[in-house]
């Protein structure tokens, strides 16, 4: 066994990367990737050589206590020049395989359970089947009895393994080909090299979040406009320049306008809309304008009797007018001049569609 004190770590590190059965790595792509992490781990390392690998991989293989089962096998790849060539790609050989692999707690096997319980209750999920068999092989003679205790709206997608899909290359970390079309053009085929990194849920609809790979920039597709997804997994994953939970933090919704500021906007809530807005809000940022603030507004609008005054913080976008405009007469947006005149286009255009 190599006299290393990083050891350990790069047979964890391998152990990983060899189960792993969304991607292929080469012995130079392990060697890249152990380097990768043990820079992350251990800032005063200098990586580690392909020999060094070579032998980790022996060690696990033949040498060691585990005795792992490793195959190796040719799978096409795309070099920096867009030409096709083949690469020989180790992985072990029996799916689900770990030389770490210990039994659960009572505990863990209960929680573990839980959560199989909570996820099985996303269509489209995938192995579904094997996760259900892995829930009940987990069950414990004194919790035999098992009821759902949250339950989630569900917007039913035609394709409905798209979201399982989704989620299995995020976590995966895969790049792939994504072939979606347009509502107005639905046969219109197409595609894209997308980075996925988040699903994100809002008013009903699942929406995939990542990156173009011609350009970085931030994208986001509904996912009832999405044909299908290619994994490539001879491509390099990138992961977000961003905290992408960061980046939603200042927009209702999924649209992000990078032109767009901040605005700081003042709306006014009638009685029967004002309490509902107060236990649900608009938008993370909403404060309750009161003391001199509201003694202020009163004066400033006479005709608004009763109700209360808010505030939010975010960025213009369709969202945020429609969420606006959805409560009718019962929110009255004051400033600033950009958003409330957004709002009195869509109330009279509304007035003209129905006086049609």
């Amino acid at each position: 066994m190599p006299a290393n004190k990083n050891a350990m770590t790069r047979y964890m590190i391998l152990d990983e990367l060899l189960s792993n059965r969304y991607h292929d790595y080469s012995l130079d792509d392990l060697t890249e990737e152990v380097s990768r992490r043990l820079s992350e781990l251990y800032s005063d390392t200098k990586g580690v050589v392909r020999r060094t690998i070579e032998k980790d991989i022996d060690y696990i293989e033949n040498e060691g206590p585990f005795m792992a089962e490793i195959e190796r096998k040719w799978v096409p790849c795309v070099n920096s020049h867009g030409k096709t060539s083949q690469k020989k790609c180790l992985r072990y050989k029996e799916p689900g395989f770990s030389i770490f692999k210990k039994e659960l707690s009572d505990d863990e096997k209960y929680l573990l359970r839980e959560a199989l319980s909570l996820l099985g209750q996303f269509d489209g999920l995938p192995n579904l089947e094997a996760l259900e068999q892995l829930r009940q092989s987990l069950q414990m003679p004194d919790k035999s009895c098992y009821n759902p205790i949250i339950s989630f709206t569900k917007n039913p997608l035609e394709n409905s393994n798209l979201l399982g899909e989704l989620f299995t290359v995020i976590s995966q970390r895969q790049v792939v080909e994504l072939h979606y079309h347009t509502f107005a053009a639905p046969d219109d085929d197409r595609h894209i090299i997308f980075h996925p990194y988040l699903l994100k849920e809002y008013n009903r609809r699942w929406f995939v979040i990542g990156a173009a790979d011609s350009d970085g920039k931030i994208l986001n597709f509904s996912l009832d406009r999405i044909d299908k997804i290619v994994p490539l997994t001879t491509h390099n994953y990138k992961d977000p320049s961003e905290d992408l939970l960061e980046h939603f933090e200042d927009i209702i919704g999924v649209t992000y306008l990078d032109e767009s500021p901040i605005y700081q906007i003042i709306f006014w809530a009638n009685d029967k809309e004002k309490d509902y807005i107060k236990t649900k809000p608009i938008h993370e940022s909403q404060r309750n304008l009161t003391g001199e603030n509201e003694e202020r507004l009163r004066i400033e609008n006479p005709c608004l009797k009763g109700g209360s005054f808010f505030r939010i913080d975010c960025k213009y976008n369709y969202e945020l007018i429609r969420e606006l405009t959805s409560f009718g007469n019962g929110v009255i947006v004051l400033t600033p001049s950009k958003i409330r005149e957004e709002i009195i286009k869509r109330v009279k255009d509304l007035a003209v569609s129905y006086n049609c």
